[in-house]
């Protein structure tokens, strides 16, 4: 019996504590949080863990060759957000940005609104397409319409809307599409006397501008050079414009560098790297460059031409290589292997066909956001620092954020953004960045 009563006491010892280590063991599970991924069907959330991540700093010591890894900077901590009029802003979500529209009652006639028909480069093609331009305001070079109308970008109420309506998607680093002075696009007109308006008014809202130097004819490395010397005095003490904090401490502005590609590595190595000729390494100019990645190809030409890190920029899932969201997790990897920044782009959807009536295959449907939420869970999963959205204001394209109305003329019926509201992917936008920075708090733990 005694025997008995001793196996009855073990046995009850040992339920105990197993009740009470499952007890201490639920005990340290999170609780589940907000959850992002029913956005994306698909595509799964990240998990939530507290693991260390390797915050990349920039190197300047040493210059890599292709497939040579630059060693890794300590962790350190940046500013990632402020407070704007319009609530929490995120220094990590990075917005492009187009200042090239007008109007006739702020410029004497409508720039950009009336964009050219682009042809076809194959001669049998284009001849099977319309020819010439929009006649705005009722026909206008875009497949969706302003909610305030083909506007200029020199209207001063324009932009304090603009900035507004930034401020509420919670981006906090508007990118500039960026011309030298007295240089434009073909469509377009000089738009670098705008600069300083443009910068009062992201100040006014906390934001900040950064600078997405465009390809014009005769660039190349020295240019840039140039223009990044020119950028910088003019603009560099303004309290809007953009800097980021690397991981060794230092406070540097950050171009994108569009197209970036056409310029050889051996031309960049020459600005880019400490031991070339014109290096901008270590000097009052030193910044962090971004480049494009088109192909994938374009990586290791990227690591050997000295560049900072890459983006990805167009808007249609699988349209290049770089803008392919099944390609990001590979090319995070390289980067993190080469101490290199990715960028990937992310934006609603894809439609040019108001300028380029022949690439409808590379139209991509916004499925009332769906579309959207699908590559903003894209970017979430490869754990970025930053995020660039394309695109805030890109009408000819159809990326834009930017609020659209319903809008039916005699010859057109424009897209829009019903059953939602004009603020749809503002708000989209900010859910999207808030559950990003939650979730990096937890990566970066």
């Amino acid at each position: 019996m005694a025997r008995l009563r001793r196996k009855a006491c073990i046995a009850l010892f040992l339920f105990t504590l197993f009740i009470f280590g499952t007890m201490m063991g639920l005990r340290t599970l999170k609780p589940p949080g907000d959850d992002f991924s029913d956005l994306a069907p698909g595509l799964e959330l990240l998990p939530m863990f507290a693991g260390k991540v390797d915050r990349r700093s920039v190197s300047r010591g040493t210059t890599a060759s292709p497939g040579q890894a630059r060693p890794a900077g300590s962790i350190t901590k940046a500013i990632l957000s402020n407070s704007g009029p319009e609530g929490t802003i995120f220094y990590d979500v990075h917005i492009f940005y187009y200042s090239w529209y007008g109007n006739p009652q702020m410029d004497g006639k409508y720039i950009h609104w009336d964009h050219l028909l682009v042809p076809h480069w194959d001669p049998k093609i284009a001849s099977s397409y319309p020819r010439g331009r929009h006649m705005p305001p009722e026909d206008i070079g875009a497949s969706f319409y302003p909610d305030i109308n083909p506007y200029s970008s020199r209207d001063p109420d324009v932009l304090e809307s603009h900035m507004e309506q930034i401020g509420a998607s919670a981006a906090g680093v508007l990118v500039l599409s960026w011309y030298p002075p007295g240089l434009a696009d073909d469509d377009g007109e000089p738009a670098e006397d705008l600069v300083p308006a443009l910068l009062d008014a992201a100040y006014r809202h906390n934001l900040k501008v950064a600078f997405h130097l465009q390809p014009y004819r005769g660039r190349n490395d020295q240019s840039v050079h140039d223009n990044i010397k020119y950028i910088i005095d003019r603009y560099g003490d303004h309290g809007a414009f953009y800097k980021f904090t690397t991981s060794t401490g230092k406070s540097l502005p950050l171009f994108y560098i569009y197209d970036s590609y056409l310029t050889p590595p051996e031309a960049w190595s020459e600005f880019l790297t400490p031991t070339g000729s014109h290096s901008v390494r270590d000097s009052a100019y030193d910044s962090i460059f971004i480049a494009l990645i088109v192909e994938e190809r374009h990586k290791h030409d990227i690591l050997a031409s000295g560049f900072d890190g890459m983006y990805t920029f167009f808007a249609s899932n699988g349209f290049s290589f770089g803008s392919s969201h099944q390609n990001w997790k590979a090319v995070k990897s390289f980067c993190d292997g080469n101490n290199l920044l990715f960028i990937p782009s992310v934006g609603p959807g894809y439609i040019d066909t108001s300028i380029r009536p022949w690439n409808n295959h590379n139209t991509r449907n916004r499925v009332n956001g769906r579309y959207y939420e699908t590559a903003l869970q894209a970017a979430l999963n490869v754990r970025p620092e930053i995020v660039t959205i394309t695109s805030f204001n890109e009408w000819h394209e159809g990326t834009q954020i930017e609020r659209a109305m319903p809008k039916k003329t005699v010859t057109r019926v424009y897209l829009d953004y019903q059953p939602h509201g004009p603020d749809h992917y503002l708000e989209l936008t900010r859910r999207w960045a808030e559950q990003f920075n939650k979730e990096k708090e937890q990566w970066l733990m």
